[in-house]
């Protein structure tokens, strides 16, 4: 599996394990949830993607209680997570509507939360989770700043964002951020085009890919779509299956996107890796893109 650096201190696989359908599953106990890390690092993957508010604010807590039942485990992973979504469920179900908090007060007590239900004692990478139109670049650039500083957190970067969001915030920090975590696959390709990735490929910064198989809608059902069945097509013609070559139409892009696969079917994580054999060339990614627009190219 390739390793892509993110920053000095930060590398991560190229492909990442998300875990906002932890909660969803009828049986997350620490032993389950293990045999699923496992079933990553044994192809490679070593990144785990969380978030504060994944499970109803729950989920971190149950991933560290498989951290604590397998105390080694947690040097063998980086551990991705967000903040700032503010929703009245979990710890916040006294909250009167949703909102993003991105106060330097709430990304501290977040972080520590963070560490806290997870049993650790630094976050690989942090990220600003939505972008908040109340923010205060300065207020929230420091805080960031600082969590790296004291040494909680590796490195920063965020997630949802619009170029000019994360200009914003970069002109008040010292720290660099290394990546935006934002929606792409062939469902949602918009990012390329609409100057979302040129941007963070003009910095050389990787982007991560939320949802990349478009929440199972590229994957899940008969061919019944021109997108579908051009899936379906170059699929057979490698001899593998449509989530296999809908990743490796991701990883193809000199961007160096980093998808985020989320499943808690330990049959499908042990598959993750077939992406990498797939062959795309320029043709094939095009075949896909044409079948994504559901036109050809101007």
């Amino acid at each position: 599996m390739q390793r892509v650096r993110l920053s000095d201190s930060v590398e991560v696989s190229r492909i990442v394990y998300g875990m906002w359908r932890l909660g969803d599953d009828p049986d997350p106990a620490p032993g389950k949830i293990q045999a699923k890390i496992e079933a990553c690092l044994d192809q490679g993957i070593t990144t785990i993607d969380q978030a504060d508010i994944y499970g109803g604010y729950a989920a971190e807590a149950l991933f560290g209680a498989c951290l604590k039942a397998a105390p080694g485990l947690r040097d063998r992973i980086e551990i991705i997570t967000k903040c700032d979504i503010v929703a009245p469920v979990g710890r916040y179900a006294d909250a009167r509507v949703k909102y993003y908090d991105t106060s330097s007060a709430h990304i501290s007590a977040s972080i520590d939360n963070s560490l806290k239900s997870m049993g650790i004692e630094q976050i690989d990478l942090f990220l600003i989770h939505r972008p908040d139109p109340f923010m205060n670049a300065e207020d929230t650039g420091a805080a960031l700043d600082a969590a790296v500083a004291c040494g909680k957190v590796r490195a920063v970067g965020v997630s949802n964002f619009k170029p000019h969001d994360w200009t914003l915030l970069q002109s008040a920090m010292r720290t660099p951020l290394v990546t935006n975590q934002i929606e792409i696959s062939l469902q949602a390709h918009e990012p390329f085009s609409n100057g979302d990735i040129a941007y963070l490929q003009e910095r050389r910064i990787p982007p991560m890919a939320w949802s990349p198989l478009g929440g199972g809608a590229l994957v899940v059902g008969a061919a019944d779509t021109g997108l579908l069945k051009a899936l379906a097509r170059v699929a057979d013609r490698q001899e593998t299956d449509r989530t296999a070559v809908a990743i490796a139409w991701l990883l193809a892009h000199p961007g160096l996107i980093l998808p985020v696969m989320g499943t808690n079917r330990l049959d499908r994580i042990r598959r993750f890796s077939d992406a990498l054999a797939v062959e795309m060339d320029r043709q094939t990614w095009f075949e896909l893109y044409t079948a994504a627009l559901g036109h050809e190219v101007p």
